[in-house]
């Protein structure tokens, strides 16, 4: 009777402790609940990590991305289809312009899943590294943006009504752009005096920095880059006059060739302001002087600068359709072949501004750059003559040369030189690079395409 009596007691606790068979539901029950969660937590991480890094290409739909506060720096591993990711943020200035900078993946290898805690503390208002020490995007200098101000919309004026920089001539008094005989001459004498005569050519280091990531042969597709070209851009390069004017141009044209374009009379006033102010400089006056000199070009400054707006500016046909391109479109700012050529690919697009700005905005995805044709010559962030591979839009350049930091004054006027004084190859001395500046021409007065290739 006892045992009963201790039986039925046991039973009665067990009952109110939730014991017996009730057990191990009543206990799972709170694990599940961390479970959910710890799901939770880690859905806000994802939101919160596709909105700080997400680019066009992939990640969650913008709507998804909407409202999720950019508190802190994932840790900064390589998603698992190898896309490099960007931050994108508000400007505090220049209204709904975004800001864009590459994830900062140390060697590019993804830490195991279990070393990544689900629960992160909050980030502390301006800390600079994260709770595993990663570094974030606040230690690096941000892509910088060309600022559409009062000024970009000025240039939509008649170029009578601009104000333009002070002329290189009264800047720089004694300064002397006459050509000797020398470089009247050789025509690599005259390019190399040229790139001594770019005043607005950029240091690496001091004004931007790239990061060339790895190499690879052309007909290689693997994505070597886990970054951008560009880690950052000094804030006040594209307040240079030509740098500033050159990227108002960027946007005046349809990518995909083929296509009629449409030249507004403002993009005409931004043409023509643009030559006004690149013919104040040190390059463009060197050039006319050396154009004269060899019966090219008239003496009169005005006839030199409708040359040059005439060369660079005039639209012409290509692949069959008129009116579709222009010197500055293919060479600067790059066309898309498409389904009307029957092929799909990046055609031009040799300018380090357009690539910059365009992979600032996720447009361009960086692959890695091309060997170098002489073992031991790899480029590094001091590199201004580099050979790459990327997408634009999702098409692929698989070889593509550009001079890094130069001035849009000193591009111009080397392929101008060269093409009124050389033939479709002019190896010449730039600098310390010893290159070979290809000139195709459409017909006998117009150029089809100009872009730098590196020499042994």
């Amino acid at each position: 009777m006892e045992g009963l009596i201790k039986g039925l007691a046991k039973a009665a606790i067990d009952a109110l402790d939730g014991g017996g068979d009730g057990e191990a539901p009543r206990r799972q029950r709170p694990a599940a609940e961390d479970a959910e969660e710890q799901e939770g937590r880690e859905d806000r991480d994802r939101s919160t990590w596709a909105e700080v890094v997400s680019d066009k290409k992939g990640g969650e739909p913008e709507e998804e991305r909407r409202g999720s506060r950019p508190s802190r720096q994932h840790d900064g591993w390589e998603r698992a289809d190898g896309r490099k990711q960007q931050q994108q943020q508000t400007s505090a200035h220049g209204g709904g312009q975004s800001q864009y900078q590459g994830d900062d993946r140390r060697d590019g290898v993804r830490p195991p899943q279990q070393q990544a805690p689900a629960n992160r503390r909050q980030q502390q208002e301006g800390e600079e590294t994260n709770d595993e020490g990663w570094e974030t995007v606040g230690e690096k200098k941000k892509h910088g943006r060309p600022q559409q101000s009062e000024a970009w919309n000025a240039y939509k004026r008649p170029p009578s009504e601009q104000e333009y920089s002070e002329d290189v001539g009264r800047i720089h008094n004694g300064l002397n752009l006459e050509p000797t005989r020398e470089e009247l001459n050789s025509l690599s004498e005259a390019c190399s005096r040229l790139w001594e005569l770019d005043m607005n050519r950029l240091v690496p280091g001091k004004d931007y920095r790239i990061d060339c990531g790895e190499g690879k042969k052309v007909y290689q597709k693997d994505d070597m880059a886990y970054g951008n070209l560009f880690s950052w851009l000094g804030d006040d390069v594209f307040t240079k006059p030509t740098y500033s004017r050159f990227c108002a141009l960027l946007d005046n044209y349809n990518p995909h060739q083929g296509y009629k374009e449409v030249v507004t009379q403002q993009e005409k006033h931004e043409e023509v302001a643009f030559i006004e102010e690149i013919a104040r400089t040190a390059p463009i006056k060197y050039l006319h002087q050396y154009l004269v000199m060899k019966g090219v070009a008239s003496q009169d400054y005005d006839d030199f600068k409708t040359m040059l707006t005439s060369l660079w500016f005039n639209l012409y046909g290509r692949c069959g359709n008129s009116s579709c391109s222009s010197a500055f479109e293919h060479v600067f700012v790059g066309e898309i072949k498409g389904e009307r050529q029957g092929e799909n690919e990046v055609s031009g697009f040799h300018n380090w501004i357009q690539f910059y700005l365009e992979e600032a905005k996720g447009n361009v995805d960086y692959k890695g750059y091309i060997f170098p044709r002489r073992r031991g010559e790899s480029p590094d962030s001091e590199t201004q003559l580099l050979t790459v591979q990327f997408e634009w839009h999702g098409v692929l350049k698989s070889v593509s040369s550009s001079l890094i930091g130069v001035s849009p004054e000193f591009e111009l006027a080397l392929y101008t030189l060269c093409f009124y004084m050389g033939g479709e190859d002019n190896r010449v001395n730039i600098g310390p690079y010893t290159v070979n500046v290809k000139c195709y021409r459409m017909g006998n007065n117009k150029i089809g395409s100009a872009f730098p290739i590196a020499e042994n």
